[in-house]
């Protein structure tokens, strides 16, 4: 089926994961796929009434509500946990699309340069806090890969995250660091983007990517849950589309 789990149910007992973002969409997915895997979970949003729900529903160990953005309160939550923990997944982010003549330059500064302070605020308290061959997961995307118009900011974030995370790899090792960019995902926050054309957006995909459907948060869970336990993964981009970077634009 799609998204299926990657490995054996158990394969994370005794293991406990902290999932930034983890209230909804991908984030709250990966969470739900620790829990069947025997893994025990740390939830962070920056809602708090759907953290209360997901809670309700995962019985975390514990639950924060942050902005991941306020990366000195983020680094500061993650140094203070009460013991080291195995794996970091963070989801928090949102992409942006801006034209150039709309652009405010305070607002990409803050896009740009919020992404990679949260990433490594992430890792360095990830340095003290996460056992060594444990992992560093963050959610990237491929949507900037190819230059067009509004898509300034959105390129320079998907250029720089891969250089980001194969130098923390070094620095931070033996802890491991690794990116997923994904292509479109039918997530809530994909909804409130595109509004009225999401349906039409899912159709078209579904005519178009080579796999005949649209991702979900589950086939990006599947993955992070893989990044987690194949202890000889480090440093790398793995992407997730559905082939949608092989069609011609």
């Amino acid at each position: 089926m799609p998204g299926e789990p990657s490995g054996a149910r158990g394969e994370l007992t005794g293991q406990t994961v902290v999932v930034v973002g983890g209230s909804a969409g991908i984030g709250l997915e990966a969470a739900r796929r620790v829990r069947a895997a025997g893994g025990e979970v740390v939830l962070v949003a920056r809602n708090a009434e759907r953290l209360r729900q997901a809670a309700e529903e995962l019985r975390p160990l514990s639950t924060a509500v942050l902005d991941a953005q306020d990366t000195a309160r983020l680094e500061r939550f993650l140094g203070e946990l009460p013991e080291r923990v195995d794996h970091v997944l963070v989801t928090a982010g949102s992409p942006s699309y801006t034209p150039l003549d709309e652009l405010d330059l305070t607002a990409a500064a803050r896009d740009f340069g919020g992404r990679i302070a949260m990433t490594l605020a992430v890792a360095r308290a990830g340095r003290e806090k996460v056992r060594a061959g444990g992992t560093l997961v963050f959610i990237g995307g491929t949507g900037g890969r190819r230059p067009a118009p509004g898509m300034a900011v959105m390129g320079a974030v998907t250029a720089a995250l891969p250089a980001l995370v194969a130098n923390l790899a070094l620095e931070v090792a033996p802890v491991r660091v690794n990116l997923i960019a994904a292509g479109f995902v039918d997530t809530p926050l994909s909804a409130a983007l595109l509004g009225d054309q999401l349906e039409a957006r899912r159709e078209e995909l579904r005519k178009t990517l080579p796999i005949g459907r649209v991702v979900g948060p589950a086939d990006v869970a599947a993955l992070a849950l893989h990044l987690m336990v194949n202890g000889a993964l480090t440093g790398a981009t793995y992407d997730i589309d559905g082939g949608q970077q092989l069609l011609a634009h």
